[in-house]
């Protein structure tokens, strides 16, 4: 069964558009930018989230307003179309990752206008019911690194697992108190990313130390080079991607097929390219996860209501964004978690 298919023929009517502009103080060094893709007609709002990380990009973006040309009758497919036409980076050359980004929230805003304008969630449309979301948490170790904050989360949510960024300065001693906790599902070397600020050049030493201080996780992106080659083909039945995966042509390219894959819906860009990426896993029994980017709105309830119909069970780093927190919080819901869905569209219920 192909799912796109119940999709692609939604009726959309698009009167015009607006965009929003979002921003958070992450950390003293990070700023996020996004923006707020506001598709309208027939008077309903379709809303999806633009995550491209370049904060100047997003201000151009921004400023811009609503220069394209939307508006008319489409259906999801023909509107999807409508979007080869358009340069969504007029102003200068992107990477792949920012024009998938920026098309994922045109796209995702159809999808949920076309669902408002049709009265129906979009769970029922696919015939998929949702069900209660496990989650992780992603959080940094600081610097010095140290397990203080985990621990922190883990006194106030038991059964809460991690996905962790490797630091260069992780040490044996670090590696055995996270091991010791048994919380860490998923370690990420960051070795498939390029000329970008999270970078982490492959260290032989330091990938020997994760792989076997912590057994028990997956390892998602490393670097394949000829001296880390021997340390993962032994743990290769644990290796998942997250990085290079934006089409079903780059799951079939990897080096080994995966037992675990990272699905973020807005690397793929088309709706139609993530639904076939669904279809490939599923027939392939490939299992997923879902993975976040910072998003600040409508972007992370929409990951979180993909993830809890395709993977609930993996460890779904799309947690509420409360346990974005710099410090531990109380009051956030625990995993698995069951959010309501709104009664039509692409998101959960205001109440």
């Amino acid at each position: 069964m192909n799912r796109y298919a119940a999709l692609a023929g939604l009726p959309l009517t698009i009167d015009g558009y607006r965009l929003e502009g979002l921003r958070h103080r992450a950390t003293a060094q990070f700023e996020r930018h996004s923006t707020l893709v506001r598709l309208v007609g027939r008077g309903s709002e379709g809303v999806g989230e633009d995550v491209t990380y370049d904060a100047a990009a997003q201000a151009a973006f921004q400023g811009a307003g609503a220069a394209w040309p939307l508006a008319g009758e489409f259906t999801l497919e023909s509107f999807s179309l409508r979007l080869d036409d358009h340069d969504f980076f007029p102003a200068g050359a992107s990477d792949r990752a920012s024009r998938d980004y920026r098309r994922w929230a045109f796209e995702s805003a159809a999808l949920d206008l076309a669902l408002r304008q049709a009265g129906r969630p979009l769970w029922e449309l696919l015939g998929i019911e949702l069900r209660p979301l496990r989650f992780v948490s992603s959080m940094g170790l600081g610097d010095p690194p140290a397990t203080t904050n985990l621990h922190g989360w883990r006194e106030l949510y038991p059964d809460l697992g991690f996905k962790l960024d490797v630091g260069r300065s992780w040490d044996a001693t670090l590696i055995e108190q996270l091991r010791a906790t048994g919380a860490v599902e998923v370690i990420d070397l960051k070795g498939a990313y390029k000329g970008t600020p999270v970078d982490l050049d492959p260290e032989p030493a330091l990938y020997a130390a994760v792989l076997d201080g912590l057994p028990q996780a997956w390892v998602e992106d490393p670097a394949w080079t000829p001296d880390t080659e021997p340390l993962l083909e032994p743990h290769v039945d644990r290796i998942t991607w997250d990085a290079p995966i934006h089409s079903v042509d780059d799951i079939r390219g990897l080096r080994h097929k995966p037992r675990l894959i990272n699905i973020k819906p807005s690397r793929f860009g088309r709706l139609s390219a993530l639904f076939d990426a669904y279809d490939h896993c599923r027939d392939e029994g490939i299992a997923m996860y879902g993975g976040g980017q910072w998003e600040l709105g409508v972007g992370r309830d929409q990951i979180q209501y993909l993830a809890a119909l395709f993977h609930p069970e993996g460890p779904n780093d799309v947690a509420p964004r409360g346990f974005n927190a710099p410090q531990p919080a109380g009051g956030l819901p625990a995993g698995p978690w069951t959010p309501y869905p709104a009664a039509a569209g692409f998101g959960w219920s205001e109440s």
